[in-house]
């Protein structure tokens, strides 16, 4: 019977019959001769030998140049899409919207001496002039509009912040005001009480290199327009209204916000923003239900009351919208039962769009090109007119003694940096 100490001899020897004897000079010179720049020998040089850490030869390339190719590749390729997205009507600058941009503005009033903030839906941020704000008052409000979202909630939102004892501007769309689903963009909130560092790395980023590049665009992301195309393309598919809007805004420094003014001057392009409305869809038209109208009623007047309590002013606004949209809305909304019962159970003041000249010349006018939202020189003599009618509503707003003089509606094509508008038919 063999020992245990035998047994254990017999493997060492095995074992040491394993080992490598050491390098082979003749192996080496081969290697060398076939492989220059490499002479190790891999597990496949010598089989039966173990090779626990197995390499392989890089071999003499010539490097500099195949990255100057891949970088001229890359530049061009970068600098052709570019050239196409411009060539669409994209611009360098837009820098595009998002949670964290609305948290940046919001972060504003956590500093303190905001005198006015404004919230709303996608009408009294594309018909916002910022600038001409300012020059009217020498105050510029912080934009906290959101498109495709309910106001409410981020009335309510203000009305639980203490540190807001300034004027709320409450700019709504009938339909969008009064419901109770919060919309789009009801994560904004979320991202104001917590932005990871990756998020507010990307969105910083993001913002500096849309000041060089208009590809930048999230509309015009390759994975979004082969979402856009045809719904037809593929049988039994179908794509939910968000998913066919194509671009519509422009967004500057500070949330302003513009009607992308290619939406003005193609008509495919007008057209298709008209077509994302569904006016014509069945039950477009449904009136909104009595017991959506008196919560929206009772949870305005409550956050209204937390505003004033602390030393704040709510006033609403109710920008104008074309005649084939607005036909729809009154369907749905009829003024008396909206916008006149809201600002009596509230107890609050307002100025609608039927109330002012101007919002009238613009409502049948070519100043809204996809029926819901002033082009960008109107929204200038838009925020013209409403500054003034709320100036003359609520001691906080004055105008400037230099402030400029009014704007008619007829000032469109040349207010701001409008175009005037071209029908291509």
């Amino acid at each position: 019977m063999p020992s245990s100490t035998s047994s254990f001899e017999s493997a060492s020897v095995e074992s040491a019959r394993l080992e490598p004897a050491g390098p082979d000079p003749v192996l080496f010179d081969a290697l060398a001769a076939t492989r220059p720049g490499f002479v190790r020998p891999t597990a496949s040089d010598r089989p039966g030998v173990a090779q626990p850490v197995p390499e392989r030869d890089i071999p003499q390339r010539p490097w500099p140049r195949i990255f100057a190719v891949a970088m001229i590749l890359t530049l061009g390729a970068i600098g052709v899409w570019e050239w196409r997205m411009r060539a669409l009507g994209l611009e360098a600058g837009d820098l595009g919207d998002g949670a964290s941009a609305w948290a940046e503005q919001r972060r504003r009033i956590d500093a303190g001496n905001v005198a006015v903030a404004i919230v709303g839906d996608s009408r009294i941020l594309f018909d916002t002039d910022l600038d001409r704000f300012e020059q009217l008052t020498g105050q510029r409000p912080v934009q906290l509009a959101l498109p495709g979202t309910n106001a409410r909630p981020f009335l309510e939102h203000l009305a639980d912040e203490p540190r807001f004892t300034g004027l709320a501007i409450v700019g709504i769309a009938d339909t969008s005001y009064f419901r109770d689903a919060a919309g789009l963009h009801v994560d904004a909130i979320k991202r104001y009480r917590f932005e990871s560092p990756s998020s507010r790395g990307s969105f910083l980023t993001h913002r500096v290199l849309s000041r060089a590049f208009a590809f930048l665009d999230d509309n015009y992301r390759l994975s979004k327009l082969v979402r856009q195309l045809d719904e037809d393309w593929r049988a039994g598919t179908t794509m939910s209204v968000p998913e066919r809007a194509w671009k519509f805004v422009v967004f500057r420094d500070g949330r302003q916000a513009s009607l992308w003014p290619r939406i003005e001057s193609d008509l495919r392009v007008r057209e298709h923003q008209r077509a994302v409305w569904r006016l014509n869809a069945p039950g477009a038209d449904k009136p909104i239900a009595d017991e959506v109208i008196a919560r929206t009623q009772e949870k305005t007047r409550a956050a209204v009351e937390k505003i004033r309590a602390r030393g704040g002013e709510v006033v609403f606004l109710r920008p104008p919208s074309a005649p084939q949209y607005r036909a729809v809305e009154d369907k749905r909304l009829p003024r008396t039962r909206g916008w006149d019962a809201l600002l009596a159970a509230a107890h609050v003041t307002g100025v609608h769009a039927d109330e002012m000249p101007v919002a009238r010349a613009l409502s049948h006018s070519r100043a809204l090109p996809e029926y819901s939202h002033l082009t960008r020189g109107c929204a200038t003599v838009y925020t013209d007119a409403y500054v003034r009618a709320l100036a003359r509503l609520t001691p906080r707003l004055a105008l400037r003694a230099d402030a400029p003089p009014p704007l008619r509606a007829e000032d469109c094509a040349t207010a701001g940096s409008a175009q005037a508008i071209v029908d291509r038919r």
